[in-house]
Protein backbone atom coordinates (compact mmCIF):
# COMPACT_ATOMS: atom_id res chain seq x y z
CA UNK A 1 0.00 0.00 0.00
CA UNK A 2 0.83 3.44 -0.42
CA UNK A 3 -0.57 7.11 -0.76
CA UNK A 4 0.61 9.92 -2.43
CA UNK A 5 2.67 12.52 -0.90
CA UNK A 6 0.47 15.17 -1.49
CA UNK A 7 -2.42 13.61 0.44
CA UNK A 8 -0.34 12.48 3.41
CA UNK A 9 0.71 16.55 3.64
CA UNK A 10 -2.74 17.81 3.22
CA UNK A 11 -4.37 15.32 5.58
CA UNK A 12 -1.46 16.08 8.12
CA UNK A 13 -2.28 19.89 7.68
CA UNK A 14 -5.70 19.37 8.02
CA UNK A 15 -6.05 17.16 10.99
CA UNK A 16 -2.89 19.78 13.15
CA UNK A 17 -5.03 22.70 11.99
CA UNK A 18 -1.59 23.95 11.31
CA UNK A 19 -3.11 27.24 9.67
CA UNK A 20 -4.02 28.27 13.26
CA UNK A 21 -0.50 28.31 14.46
CA UNK A 22 2.47 30.92 14.90
CA UNK A 23 5.42 29.10 14.90
CA UNK A 24 9.17 29.08 15.14
CA UNK A 25 9.64 26.91 12.27
CA UNK A 26 7.60 25.85 9.05
CA UNK A 27 5.23 23.19 9.90
CA UNK A 28 4.23 20.85 6.85
CA UNK A 29 6.95 19.72 4.17
CA UNK A 30 10.44 21.04 4.59
CA UNK A 31 11.88 18.64 2.39
CA UNK A 32 10.55 17.27 -0.61
CA UNK A 33 11.14 13.27 -1.72
CA UNK A 34 9.50 10.98 -3.64
CA UNK A 35 5.72 11.30 -4.92
CA UNK A 36 4.43 8.14 -3.29
CA UNK A 37 4.88 6.91 0.43
CA UNK A 38 5.25 3.32 1.62
CA UNK A 39 6.98 3.69 4.44
CA UNK A 40 7.85 6.39 7.58
CA UNK A 41 9.87 6.70 10.06
CA UNK A 42 9.23 8.97 13.11
CA UNK A 43 11.64 10.67 15.10
CA UNK A 44 11.61 13.40 17.95
CA UNK A 45 14.96 15.32 15.91
CA UNK A 46 15.74 14.98 12.32
CA UNK A 47 19.52 14.70 13.48
CA UNK A 48 21.65 12.87 11.27
CA UNK A 49 21.43 10.18 13.53
CA UNK A 50 17.72 9.79 12.28
CA UNK A 51 18.19 10.33 8.83
CA UNK A 52 20.91 7.73 8.35
CA UNK A 53 18.30 5.31 10.19
CA UNK A 54 15.65 6.19 7.65
CA UNK A 55 18.00 5.42 5.24
CA UNK A 56 18.49 2.08 6.75
CA UNK A 57 14.96 1.19 6.82
CA UNK A 58 14.57 2.43 2.86
CA UNK A 59 11.76 5.44 4.33
CA UNK A 60 10.19 7.16 1.86
CA UNK A 61 9.50 10.01 4.84
CA UNK A 62 10.93 10.76 8.30
CA UNK A 63 8.46 12.73 9.87
CA UNK A 64 9.30 14.72 13.30
CA UNK A 65 8.76 17.46 15.92
CA UNK A 66 11.82 19.35 15.69
CA UNK A 67 12.54 19.91 11.85
CA UNK A 68 14.68 22.77 10.08
CA UNK A 69 14.84 26.00 9.07
CA UNK A 70 13.95 27.64 12.54
CA UNK A 71 13.65 31.16 13.01
CA UNK A 72 16.66 33.11 13.12
CA UNK A 73 19.17 30.46 12.15
CA UNK A 74 21.71 30.94 9.21
CA UNK A 75 20.24 30.96 5.51
CA UNK A 76 23.55 29.11 4.51
CA UNK A 77 23.29 25.84 3.89
CA UNK A 78 27.04 24.62 5.33
CA UNK A 79 28.08 21.56 7.49
CA UNK A 80 25.83 20.21 9.39
CA UNK A 81 22.85 21.17 7.52
CA UNK A 82 24.45 20.73 4.49
CA UNK A 83 25.19 16.77 5.33
CA UNK A 84 21.88 16.46 6.56
CA UNK A 85 19.73 17.58 3.29
CA UNK A 86 22.36 15.58 1.37
CA UNK A 87 21.34 12.48 2.96
CA UNK A 88 17.39 13.48 2.25
CA UNK A 89 17.56 14.94 -0.97
CA UNK A 90 20.25 11.98 -1.94
CA UNK A 91 17.99 9.33 -0.77
CA UNK A 92 14.69 11.32 -2.30
CA UNK A 93 13.52 10.98 1.22
CA UNK A 94 10.68 13.82 2.51
CA UNK A 95 10.80 15.48 5.76
CA UNK A 96 7.85 16.32 7.62
CA UNK A 97 8.14 18.20 10.69
CA UNK A 98 5.21 19.84 13.32
CA UNK A 99 6.26 21.87 16.05
CA UNK A 100 3.80 23.44 18.25
CA UNK A 101 0.71 21.93 16.62
CA UNK A 102 1.81 18.57 17.47
CA UNK A 103 2.47 19.58 21.21
CA UNK A 104 -1.14 21.29 20.86
CA UNK A 105 -3.09 18.34 19.02
CA UNK A 106 -6.10 16.97 21.57
CA UNK A 107 -5.61 13.41 20.91
CA UNK A 108 -2.00 12.91 18.78
CA UNK A 109 -0.04 15.89 20.66
CA UNK A 110 3.02 15.24 23.06
CA UNK A 111 0.73 16.99 25.98
CA UNK A 112 -1.85 14.70 25.72
CA UNK A 113 0.22 11.61 24.50
CA UNK A 114 2.26 12.68 28.05
CA UNK A 115 -0.90 12.34 29.86
CA UNK A 116 -2.10 9.31 28.64
CA UNK A 117 1.18 7.73 29.53
CA UNK A 118 1.22 8.98 32.91
CA UNK A 119 -2.53 8.66 33.84
CA UNK A 120 -3.55 11.70 34.44
CA UNK A 121 -7.27 13.61 33.57
CA UNK A 122 -6.95 16.06 31.64
CA UNK A 123 -9.17 19.33 32.35
CA UNK A 124 -8.09 22.39 30.18
CA UNK A 125 -5.90 24.13 28.51
CA UNK A 126 -3.53 26.36 30.36
CA UNK A 127 -2.71 29.23 27.99
CA UNK A 128 -5.85 28.78 25.27
CA UNK A 129 -8.36 26.62 24.63
CA UNK A 130 -7.73 22.95 24.48
CA UNK A 131 -6.59 22.24 20.57
CA UNK A 132 -4.87 25.49 20.65
CA UNK A 133 -3.35 25.28 23.65
CA UNK A 134 0.29 24.10 24.06
CA UNK A 135 -0.11 23.43 27.78
CA UNK A 136 -2.49 21.51 29.30
CA UNK A 137 -4.12 21.42 33.26
CA UNK A 138 -5.12 18.12 35.14
CA UNK A 139 -5.32 15.90 37.86
CA UNK A 140 -3.61 12.67 38.97
CA UNK A 141 -5.40 10.29 39.78
CA UNK A 142 -4.83 10.68 44.02
CA UNK A 143 -3.18 12.98 45.64
CA UNK A 144 0.85 12.00 45.89
CA UNK A 145 3.62 13.50 47.23
CA UNK A 146 6.45 15.64 44.94
CA UNK A 147 8.90 12.19 45.96
CA UNK A 148 5.88 9.92 44.51
CA UNK A 149 5.09 12.04 41.63
CA UNK A 150 9.18 12.36 40.40
CA UNK A 151 9.28 8.07 40.67
CA UNK A 152 6.31 7.87 38.32
CA UNK A 153 7.90 10.21 35.72
CA UNK A 154 10.89 8.37 36.11
CA UNK A 155 9.27 4.67 35.93
CA UNK A 156 7.55 5.73 32.33
CA UNK A 157 9.79 8.11 30.97
CA UNK A 158 13.15 5.88 31.90
CA UNK A 159 14.78 9.31 32.84
CA UNK A 160 15.32 10.83 36.45
CA UNK A 161 13.45 14.41 36.43
CA UNK A 162 14.81 16.89 38.64
CA UNK A 163 12.11 18.09 41.17
CA UNK A 164 12.21 21.46 42.72
CA UNK A 165 10.40 21.57 45.89
CA UNK A 166 7.77 24.06 46.76
CA UNK A 167 5.77 24.33 49.95
CA UNK A 168 6.26 20.58 49.96
CA UNK A 169 2.26 19.93 50.01
CA UNK A 170 0.48 16.57 48.44
CA UNK A 171 0.12 17.44 44.57
CA UNK A 172 -3.09 16.80 42.84
CA UNK A 173 -3.77 19.43 40.53
CA UNK A 174 -0.73 20.05 38.10
CA UNK A 175 0.21 21.96 35.00
CA UNK A 176 2.27 20.48 32.11
CA UNK A 177 4.07 21.63 28.69
CA UNK A 178 6.23 19.24 27.17
CA UNK A 179 9.57 20.27 25.97
CA UNK A 180 11.50 23.79 26.86
CA UNK A 181 8.61 25.12 28.57
CA UNK A 182 10.03 26.13 31.99
CA UNK A 183 9.10 29.48 31.54
CA UNK A 184 5.04 28.69 31.57
CA UNK A 185 5.68 27.86 35.44
CA UNK A 186 3.88 31.52 36.11
CA UNK A 187 1.02 30.52 33.86
CA UNK A 188 1.09 26.94 35.75
CA UNK A 189 1.10 29.15 39.00
CA UNK A 190 -1.87 31.49 37.81
CA UNK A 191 -4.06 28.12 37.32
CA UNK A 192 -3.57 27.00 40.98
CA UNK A 193 -1.88 24.14 40.52
CA UNK A 194 0.09 22.30 43.33
CA UNK A 195 2.98 21.43 40.46
CA UNK A 196 3.86 22.20 36.73
CA UNK A 197 5.73 19.07 34.42
CA UNK A 198 8.19 20.57 31.63
CA UNK A 199 10.98 19.29 29.74
CA UNK A 200 14.00 21.56 30.58
CA UNK A 201 14.90 24.24 33.70
CA UNK A 202 16.69 27.32 33.73
CA UNK A 203 18.41 28.93 36.17
CA UNK A 204 15.57 31.41 37.81
CA UNK A 205 12.75 28.60 37.69
CA UNK A 206 14.00 27.48 40.58
CA UNK A 207 13.70 30.54 42.37
CA UNK A 208 10.37 31.04 41.35
CA UNK A 209 9.19 27.62 42.26
CA UNK A 210 11.10 27.95 45.48
CA UNK A 211 9.24 31.62 46.75
CA UNK A 212 5.98 31.15 45.06
CA UNK A 213 5.66 27.48 46.36
CA UNK A 214 4.95 25.43 43.76
CA UNK A 215 6.66 22.17 42.61
CA UNK A 216 8.30 21.74 39.29
CA UNK A 217 9.68 18.88 37.03
CA UNK A 218 12.25 18.71 34.86
CA UNK A 219 11.21 15.57 32.91
CA UNK A 220 13.49 16.43 29.92
CA UNK A 221 13.09 18.02 26.46
CA UNK A 222 13.08 14.66 24.52
CA UNK A 223 11.51 12.09 26.90
CA UNK A 224 8.68 14.46 27.38
CA UNK A 225 8.21 14.66 23.37
CA UNK A 226 8.75 11.23 22.42
CA UNK A 227 5.14 10.06 22.14
CA UNK A 228 3.43 12.60 19.60
CA UNK A 229 5.31 11.67 16.40
CA UNK A 230 4.61 7.92 17.42
CA UNK A 231 0.83 8.84 18.08
CA UNK A 232 1.03 10.02 14.26
CA UNK A 233 2.64 8.15 12.70
CA UNK A 234 0.29 4.71 13.78
CA UNK A 235 -2.70 6.63 12.86
CA UNK A 236 -1.06 7.54 9.25
CA UNK A 237 0.09 3.75 9.27
CA UNK A 238 -3.22 2.94 10.15
CA UNK A 239 -5.51 5.14 8.26
CA UNK A 240 -3.64 4.77 4.46
CA UNK A 241 -2.02 1.59 5.17
CA UNK A 242 1.47 2.17 4.93
CA UNK A 243 4.67 1.00 6.98
CA UNK A 244 5.67 3.00 9.88
CA UNK A 245 8.67 2.68 12.51
CA UNK A 246 10.10 4.99 15.29
CA UNK A 247 13.09 5.16 16.37
CA UNK A 248 14.61 6.39 19.35
CA UNK A 249 17.88 8.20 18.99
CA UNK A 250 18.69 8.64 22.80
CA UNK A 251 19.02 12.16 24.49
CA UNK A 252 19.72 12.47 27.91
CA UNK A 253 18.76 16.52 27.93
Amino acid sequence: MSVSLTSLVNYCEELLNVKEFKDYSPNGLQVQGKETVQRIVTGVTASQALLDAAVQYSADLVLVHHGYFWRGESECITGMKKRRLATLLGNDISLLGFHLPLDAHPEFGNNAMLAKKMGWQITRGLDAPLGRAIGMVGELPEPISGGRLAEQLAAVLERTPLHIQGIGHPIKKIAWCTGGAQGYIDKALAAGVDAYISGEVSEPTYHFAKEMGIDYFAAGHHATERYGVQALGEHLASKFGIEHRYIEIPNPV
